[in-house]
C-alpha cells in the first residue's frame, strides 16, 4: 500500500457553481498515470479522520497534484474541499492508486472517453496526457452535463480539439442556443452517432454517477462493443 504524503494547497479555481479544482504541492510525489486516483484524509482537532477517494486531473511526473471536486450537499468531505480549503492549507494523500482504469501514451488504438458530470476528471488527465505526448491515436470525448455551466475544464477541453481529439457534448437539462440536440439524457442513439464505432474496437473509458455509468456501459455492449474493452469507474457520495 502506498504511503501517506502531505499536500499543501497552492492554487484553487472555480470550475462550476458547485465545484472547483485544487492544485497541491506534494513533496515526495513522483507522478501518476492518467486515470489514477488518490485517497484524501482529513483530520479534525479531536482526532476524527475521514478518508475519501478522488480522481486525479493531472498526469505527469511532477510533485504537483490537481484534483477537481464537486460538492455534495450531504457530503462529509467534498463541502470542505470546495468551500473551506484555502491556499496554504494541508491535507494528506495516499497514492497514486489504481492501474486498470488508466491510459498510457504508449497505448495503441482508438480511445473513447465518456463522462458524466465530475466524472470527467480522470478523463481530463487522459486527454492532457494524449496532448502532451503528441499522440496521433484517435481520441474522442463525449461529455454529458446538466447545462454548460456545470462542465469542468470546459475551455481547456475545447482547446484540445484537433484532428486527433474530438469533443462532443450532451446537455441533460438545458442546452445552449444552437446545440445539435435538445436537452435530455444520453441515449443509445447518441452513442451510435457520436461515439467511436464498435467496428473500430476502441478502448472505452466511462466515468460518472453509478446510474449514468451502468446505462452507458449497457448501451455500448448492446451496440456491439467488447465488454472487456469498456472500462468503468463510478462514484457515489463523498
Amino acid at each position: 500500500m502506498s504511503s501517506w504524503h502531505v499536500g499543501t494547497v497552492v492554487e484553487t479555481n472555480s470550475e462550476t457553481p458547485t465545484g472547483r479544482s485544487i492544485i497541491f504541492d506534494v513533496p515526495g510525489w513522483t507522478g501518476n498515470l492518467a486515470g489514477q486516483h488518490v485517497d484524501v484524509r482529513l483530520s479534525a482537532p479531536d482526532g476524527y479522520q475521514a478518508v475519501r477517494s478522488y480522481s486525479i486531473a493531472s498526469a505527469d511526473d511532477s510533485q504537483r497534484v490537481q484534483l477537481a471536486v464537486d460538492k455534495l450537499p450531504d457530503g462529509e468531505v467534498s463541502p470542505y474541499l470546495v468551500d473551506d480549503l484555502q491556499v496554504g492549507d494541508q491535507v494528506e494523500f495516499r497514492g497514486p492508486l489504481g492501474g486498470w482504469f488508466v491510459w498510457r501514451p504508449t497505448d495503441v488504438g482508438p480511445v473513447q472517453l465518456i463522462a458524466g458530470g465530475s466524472g470527467v476528471v480522470p478523463l481530463v488527465a487522459m486527454a492532457r496526457a494524449h496532448a502532451a505526448a503528441k499522440s496521433t491515436e484517435e481520441f474522442r470525448m463525449l461529455y454529458s452535463v446538466r447545462e454548460p455551466a456545470d462542465a469542468f475544464f470546459a475551455s481547456e477541453l475545447q482547446s484540445l480539439v484537433s484532428p486527433h481529439f474530438a469533443l462532443d457534448w450532451i446537455y441533460t437539462r438545458a442546452a445552449p442556443e444552437g446545440a445539435a440536440r435538445p436537452a435530455g439524457r444520453i441515449t443509445a442513439d447518441d452513442l451510435a452517432r457520436l461515439a467511436a464505432p464498435a467496428t473500430s474496437n476502441p478502448l472505452v473509458f466511462v466515468c460518472g454517477p453509478t446510474g449514468f455509468v451502468e446505462t452507458v456501459a449497457t448501451q455500448l455492449v448492446e451496440l456491439g462493443h467488447d465488454p472487456q474493452r469498456v472500462k468503468t469507474e463510478r462514484f457515489g457520495g463523498k
